[in-house]
């Protein structure tokens, strides 16, 4: 089976959205993890608003450039999770419809490599409770940004994990990752 990576960027004090501040972190170190993730995903899994975030930034970059990333979000498939869009205009999108549940696990079940998600909101919450995610990976980045802490409320949502890895970066961006542990 498949693997569910989430993959999220987070300030110290706890904010997710609109990642711009990542950008004095994402050194040669960073972009090596970062393609060793890619590398091992033939999928990216996404909500509504990552999708909308990220299907305006990707396909501005520059393809031909392999330092971007483009190429791979660009083409890679992407399924997104969402009731209200209906005409996805990225390349290679899918919106999920219906049970978001069902439709992981179909996915999961397909042949394949890993299936990578970006951001933590009421998609991923979902989906840990399934226990359909495998590994959740914070890439906590030294700076404060004063905004909202996380992009979507998680109301009623508790669970437990378990310490997997570390990684420590020279920029000071520490990449902790962790299994999810019982629904608390």
């Amino acid at each position: 089976m498949r693997k569910l990576i989430n993959s999220t960027y987070v300030t110290l004090d706890g904010v997710i959205e609109n990642p711009m501040w990542t950008m004095p972190y994402f050194d040669d170190e960073a972009s090596a993890f970062a393609g060793a993730q890619t590398d091992a995903a033939d999928a990216v899994l996404m909500g509504r608003v990552t999708y909308d975030g990220m299907s305006v930034a990707w396909p501005a970059q520059d393809e031909s450039d392999p330092t971007t990333g483009a190429a791979y979000f660009n083409n890679v498939r992407k399924y997104v999770a969402s009731t209200t869009l209906t005409d996805p205009t990225w390349n290679n999108t899918r919106v999920l419809r219906g049970d978001l549940v069902a439709e992981v696990r179909k996915l999961k079940a397909q042949e394949g490599r890993d299936i990578i998600q970006y951001g933590f909101g009421s998609v991923t919450a979902q989906l840990v409770r399934a226990g359909l995610v495998d590994e959740v990976r914070f890439w906590i980045h030294p700076v404060l940004t004063g905004g909202a802490s996380m992009t979507t409320p998680l109301a009623d949502f508790t669970t437990s994990f378990e310490l997997i890895d570390t990684r420590v970066m020279k920029s000071g961006v520490v990449i902790a990752s962790y299994r999810p542990g019982p629904v608390g």
